[in-house]
């Protein structure tokens, strides 16, 4: 039944996915940064700080992994420095003091950075490093590798301000992971059920990804709070979006019976369609952003699950990790991934410069997520 179950959604997948765009282009574009190198996501900060974190899916060396961008100049510096952006395959320098695979950042509601570190499994390199962007030195590692396992691919992260959690999402297996800032503990919840699983493959520009295991299957990705703190948003790659109490989740990270999949998934139900993603956001209504990686748009989606089309626009190529800012301007890195070597037999096909937009959405971050 389960094999029937993957076969009947692989067709359906294979009859509803969008063609790309070539439609026109919108002017409410503007173009922010254009780059050189892939930029997955990025934060700004109130005085006009910019961090990127940028990835090698074009062939390109890999690192440094998180640069600070000076939009004035246009240059980008290795950040906090250079040592934490020097580590290379079969290095023997130590894994948890230095990005091994940094796959996602983001300024949190307390102003500090946040850097997910996928870290390869390695011993300790699996972990969230925080850092004073006033001081630009790390301040503190949250080593992660108890709540992964061999498979795991820690993507993406998300705060819990008035509770002092944090939630992150593994993409190589599903499920999401709780961590105490405080104290540094972890639990590992909702493994492997529908709503961190997917059978569908992700999709771009029309096109299943294919790399060289086959069919591209990116489990828990996405994730959003609501700027109330009532639910978390989360979704696969290949969209689907789910929500859960955060209620639910922060009794489960105390509570062993409460986490068990088969009583915390009761609290989960199902919030949007969405289409495959790239990258999500959220604004301080409550609205959540979602990139649409076939057609090149980002979608609205309003706090009662209902959505609307913000922008479409042919330039909008793998629309990754979203960033509202304080002056409520909705930041949209396209690093064009599908296009990058893994899923085009070690040839890049992406397109440069890579641009960063910007579009003004008229309204801010919650205070819960960033300043």
């Amino acid at each position: 039944m389960h094999f029937l179950l993957h076969l009947t959604s692989l067709a359906l997948a294979a009859t509803v996915l969008a063609q790309t765009y070539n439609g026109p282009e919108d002017p409410r574009l503007k173009t922010a940064i254009q780059l050189q190198r892939p930029c997955s996501g990025l934060s700004t900060t109130k005085d006009g700080r910019v961090f990127l974190v940028c990835q090698h899916t074009d062939g390109s060396a890999p690192n440094p992994q998180l640069v600070e961008y000076n939009i004035t100049t246009n240059t980008s510096t290795p950040y906090p420095n250079a040592a934490w952006n020097n580590y290379t395959a079969n290095s023997t320098l130590d894994p948890g003091q230095h990005f091994i695979s940094a796959n996602a950042q983001r300024i949190g509601p307390d102003g500090k950075l946040y850097v997910v570190d996928a870290g390869h499994n390695l011993p300790y390199g699996v972990k969230v490093v925080q850092i004073d962007v006033s001081a630009d030195s790390v301040t503190r590692i949250y080593y992660i590798g108890n709540a992964t396992n061999s498979k795991s691919h820690l993507d993406d992260i998300r705060f819990h301000n008035s509770t002092g959690f944090a939630y992150l999402t593994d993409t190589g297996s599903p499920a999401i992971i709780i961590l105490n800032l405080e104290t540094g503990e972890t639990r590992r919840v909702l493994e492997d059920v529908p709503s961190t699983n997917t059978f569908i493959p992700v999709s771009a520009e029309g096109h299943f990804l294919i790399s060289s295991s086959g069919l591209s299957y990116v489990y828990a990705d996405q994730l959003e709070v609501s700027p109330n703190g009532e639910h978390l948003y989360y979704q696969a790659c290949s969209g689907g979006m789910f929500r859960i109490p955060c209620s639910a989740l922060d009794e489960a990270f105390y509570n062993s019976s409460m986490a068990q999949s088969s009583v915390l998934n009761t609290y989960v139900e199902p919030f949007a369609h969405t289409p495959s993603t790239g990258g999500t956001a959220i604004d301080a209504d409550g609205n959540i952003y979602c990139s649409n990686t076939d057609n090149q748009s980002v979608l609205r989606i309003y706090p009662n699950g209902t959505m609307t089309t913000l922008v479409q626009d042919p330039r909008l190529l793998w629309v990754d990790a979203m960033w509202v800012d304080s002056q409520g301007l909705l930041w949209m890195p396209c690093p064009q991934l599908n296009r990058g070597v893994s899923y085009n037999n070690g040839t890049s096909k992406i397109v440069k410069p890579l641009n960063i937009f910007t579009l003004d959405i008229g309204v801010g971050p919650p205070a819960n997520d960033h300043p």
